[in-house]
């Protein structure tokens, strides 16, 4: 008996171990589970399925189709095997390929050394690959992708249309439903959209979506920036809204609104779509809400109408006496809230923002409500190196709107790419007239107007840009696309414009951005009226012609009879901010500039990378400032859209912002000093020469661009010039006057003798008017000058009697002259004034290739010179007379008084003036010609006298010792 009963305790026990054991493994079974859910709601969105949708955001099933295998094995009907989550695309989720130098890029590279010079050899070594034409992604892929998810559709959606919403995929998508194929969308700018309604039946449903990023039949330019690896990158998959929504049977397909602010009211055309099967009697109901509370309320106002399977409804909405008008200083919205009802179905309901405004033109002007305006603009080329695509919600591009108001911006250029809703709601919001593109820059192997399927997709992509956005009031201006090719593209472009002219009178149309020009256009956009034309080189006003504010476009756009907007005005270049590079801590890494901090490294200068962006950056603001200033001064001119406020990632890497990629202020200058010579109201000055001598007397005629919020009325123009130490020289005021919209409105003239200026001096001028400031540096020097050293021997080659100088003790001054200087030595180096135009590979090593002068403002050989640490109009003269001499042909490490900072590609060590001891003597050497027509170039006269000034001190001591024959060695 005590047998049995052991042996059942014993069985006992162990029954009570075994269950014990399950009661832990569902314990951890359930903790596991709550940490892979945990661990999922915290990789992605939070659920926000309701009764009437399902949110498709989170994790899906994934599978990368690089042989392109799915259709014809049917991975729509078997499960996928990997994972992903969504919105996003396979490269933020860390899907794809690594770089190699094998990686099919989508986008023209315009210099291929990086594939055959030994410089890059190092870079092209596996697990170390950087290219330098553009930012590089962490995995690239090209070609098919599969995505999948499961769904519970309620029986509550029974009979009601549902749609499957992707607010924006790259490229292609075709979808499934089960085994069942739905249908394949292209669209680049809008939502896929696609009807389920007769395949989601109450039931577990698998969606299947494949997603292919090449460019197959409908090229639209592999530079394009909705495509290309210039900017933000070809990536595969689905960003923004992902979700399936259901609605009413008899639901709203698209509301479009008209408004006419002369006749205070708003056409509302809607179409309804029913899929009862039956005629149904449609309530249609209007009511237009405003954010602002002084708005006056409005009233609803319906219709009925018999619907079939689909119906056009044309409703007239008035918007009161006063109703609220949209322009950059007001920019009012309204919402209007759109219901239709048939039977006992519930009501479907629609809310669209619109604006009561009318973008037009008067003459050669654009007009807003009636009244001139001008647009200051800038390009949104895509750029968005923490995702490689762009956002999608509201605040981010807030942000950016807000940025280009601070610099004084009103209008954007999406440069062939069109954004996401988001960015048109906040462009609304802010006052922003924005310029639309349909996705195509057809050129480099593309063109439209030839019969392709290009040329059909452009009229498709058009209309769905239209109806997706076509009732934001920001949306103001849309052309075909940048820069086209094609045999028959004036023709196929006049037609495009004629159709839009005809079909939508909301905004304004052209060709394409930069030509064709035609009469039919609304508008011009051209490149002809800029400081500097692509390929212009050295021949540009700023390069060729010494420095003035007296000119402007008027010649240039008197032949036609339309506004002109110029086209991509700027490209001037920075230094990069090699601070920058920690920065790009999402998808696409700046290797770029890695690359070029190795170069500077390498030639011994890396710890000058601040100095060179300080003083690179303020010579691209005066360049840009001298751009914007030109455009503004000239009488009846339609705007300028900059390339760009902020950088431009590819194409040879393009440094032309004075912002960043990511839209941060670089720290050479503000918005608050930008906006100085860019906003609405910008006083303008017309100086015949920036260089003055003290006997001669200034004057200066004064005018404004005058775009404002209002008249300026009964206002005193005040001027006065300060010393570069903020001492008040001079000062006046002009004639009182009324200041009306316009510009090339002449204030009046500032006369000022300049005899009291007995030293050399860098002078700002700034005029004030009704607290618009605006300002511009002079320079005025002695019209004579004392003598110096007699014993300081100046020549322009080191002859015997240079030669016996320096062996004697004595002190010489080389200066060369221009052309002389042997091509290894620095000869072949074309430098100007101003930055760099776009970047040196893009532009085939266009002129110039340097960015300006880097010198101590502090030392003494500039005593009588004055200068900041940059480029500024004193030096265009030097710079113009001139070749940089290559400091390391003459000796290594040699630290020049002034430097040249010389591309980033090369990043050479220049200089133009150094000094040294050789032979028994002290020799200055300058690559600037200071003697040939010195009568007539009064800063080379003025540097002159600095450095003998300063040689015939007890400072001129150098340190570096140099042989005669290296010196003899640089010239020809």
């Amino acid at each position: 008996m005590a047998d049995i009963f052991n042996e059942i305790s014993f069985l006992f026990n162990m029954l009570y171990l075994h269950i014990m054991k399950k009661i832990v493994c569902i314990l951890l079974c359930f903790f596991l589970l709550g940490t892979l859910t945990y661990n999922s709601r915290a990789q992605s969105p939070k659920n926000k399925t309701s009764e009437n949708k399902i949110d498709l955001s989170g994790a899906w099933n994934f599978q990368i189709d690089s042989l392109d295998k799915g259709f014809e094995q049917k991975w729509y009907d078997r499960k996928l095997e990997d994972h992903i989550m969504l919105p996003g695309s396979m490269t933020t989720n860390g899907k794809g390929n690594d770089i190699t130098l094998h990686t099919p890029w989508t986008g023209t590279i315009e210099d291929s050394t990086w594939f055959k010079s030994p410089e890059y050899a190092k870079y092209r070594v596996a697990g170390n690959i950087k290219v330098p034409f553009w930012l590089q992604p962490v995995k690239y892929y090209k070609g098919a992708a599969w995505y999948q998810k499961t769904i519970d559709v309620p029986a509550s959606w029974h009979g009601k249309y549902i749609e499957l919403y992707i607010e924006r995929s790259h490229w292609e998508t075709v979808v499934w439903v089960d085994n069942k194929r739905v249908g394949m969308q292209n669209s680049l700018a809008t939502a896929h959209v696609y009807d389920l309604s007769n395949l989601l039946t109450a039931a577990h449903h698998r969606i299947t979506i494949r997603v292919d990023n090449r460019t197959k039949d409908i090229d639209v330019g592999q530079n394009s920036h909705s495509i290309t690896d210039h900017t933000q990158g070809n990536w595969n998959g689905m960003i923004g809204k992902l979700f399936l929504e259901v609605r009413s049977p008899v639901y709203i397909d698209d509301v479009q609104l008209y408004p006419d602010i002369k006749k205070k009211q708003v056409v509302a055309r809607i179409m309804v779509n029913n899929i009862t099967g039956k005629p149904v009697n449609a309530h249609i109901r209007l009511l237009a809400l405003s954010e602002n509370p002084v708005s006056a309320k409005l009233n609803d106002v319906s219709k009925n109408q018999k619907i079939e399977k689909s119906g056009s409804v044309e409703i007239v909405y008035p918007m009161g006496e006063n109703p609220l008008l949209w322009s950059e200083f007001h920019p009012d919205i309204y919402k209007m809230r759109v219901s239709v009802s048939a039977g006992t179905s519930a009501s479907d309901q629609k809310s669209v923002l619109f604006g009561m405004r009318e973008f037009s033109t008067q003459g050669t002007q654009f007009t807003i409500n009636g009244r001139p305006t001008m647009l200051r603009g800038t390009l949104e080329c895509a750029a968005y190196p923490k995702t490689g695509y762009p956002p999608t919600d509201v605040a981010s591009w807030m942000r950016i709107f807000k940025i280009c108001k601070a610099y004084g911006l009103n209008h954007f250029r999406f440069h062939s790419w069109c954004p996401p809703d988001a960015a048109f709601e906040a462009a609304d919001r802010t006052g922003f007239y924005l310029h639309i593109e349909c996705d195509s820059w057809a050129n480099e192997g593309s063109a439209i107007g030839d019969g392709k399927p290009i040329d059909q997709y452009i009229y498709e992509e058009s209309r769905r840009i239209s109806k997706a956005y076509g009732n934001h009031p920001s949306f103001c201006m849309m052309d075909y696309g940048n820069e086209p090719a094609g045999d028959h593209q004036v023709k196929y472009l006049t037609d495009f414009v004629n159709y839009w002219k005809k079909r939508d009178s909301r905004r304004l149309y052209t060709t394409g951005s930069g030509w064709p020009i035609i009469k039919e256009s609304n508008y011009n956009s051209t490149a002809d009226p800029r400081i500097q034309a692509w390929g212009a080189g050295l021949k540009s006003i700023i390069n060729s012609q010494p420095p003035r504010s007296d000119y402007d476009w008027r010649d240039t756009i008197k032949k036609w009879q339309h506004p002109t907007v110029s086209h991509e005005i700027g490209q001037w270049c920075v230094y990069p901010d090699f601070s920058e590079i920690a920065k790009y801590d999402g998808i696409l890494k700046a290797k770029n500039f890695e690359i070029f901090r190795d170069q500077l490294e390498k030639n011994g200068m890396g710890k000058l990378d601040r100095d060179f962006l300080y003083a690179s950056g303020k010579l691209q603001a005066l360049c840009y400032k001298a751009d914007i200033e030109a455009a503004l001064r000239t009488p009846g001119f339609g705007g300028f859209q900059l390339l760009g406020l902020y950088d431009f990632p590819g194409q040879g890497t393009a440094l032309v912002g004075v912002l960043n990629v990511f839209w941060g202020d670089k720290g050479y200058i503000s918005a608050k000093e930008y906006s100085r010579f860019c906003n609405p109201v910008v006083p303008l000055v017309r100086l015949p020469k920036m260089v003055y001598l003290n006997n001669e007397e200034l004057a200066v005629p004064v005018e404004i661009a005058q775009f404002g919020p209002s008249i300026i009325n009964n206002t005193n123009p005040l001027w006065n010039i300060k010393n570069d130490r903020g001492e008040v020289l001079f000062k006046g005021e002009l004639a009182k006057t009324n200041i009306p919209f316009g510009n090339g409105i002449k204030l009046g003239t500032i006369k000022q003798s300049l005899a009291s200026i007995k030293t050399p001096s860098r002078l700002i001028l700034t005029v004030d008017v009704a607290s618009h400031q605006n300002s511009w540096d002079i320079f005025v020097y002695p019209a004579s000058l004392p003598a110096v050293d007699k014993e300081i021997l100046v020549t322009q080659t080191i002859d015997k009697k240079a030669i016996e100088t320096l062996n004697g003790g004595g002190k010489v001054l080389l200066t060369l002259k221009k052309g002389t200087l042997k091509k290894d030595k620095g000869g072949g180096i074309a430098i100007g004034f101003s930055s760099i135009f776009w970047n040196t590979a893009w532009t085939h090593g266009q002129a110039p290739v340097t960015l300006g002068i880097l010198c101590d403002p502090r030392h003494p050989a500039f005593k009588e010179f004055p200068t900041q640490g940059y480029s500024n109009w004193q030096w265009w003269d030097a710079m113009s007379h001139s070749n940089a001499i290559r400091l390391d042909s003459v000796e290594s490490g040699l630290k020049p008084i002034v430097r040249v900072i010389d591309d980033w590609f090369t990043a050479r060590p220049l200089g133009l003036i150094f000094e040294c001891n050789a032979g028994k003597g002290k020799l200055m050497v300058s690559g600037i010609d200071l003697l040939t027509d010195q009568e007539k170039r009064p800063e080379a006269k003025q540097l002159l006298y600095s450095l003998e000034s300063y040689m015939a001190s007890k400072d001129f001591s150098p340190v570096q010792e140099i042989s005669i024959e290296k010196i003899s060695s640089l010239y020809k």
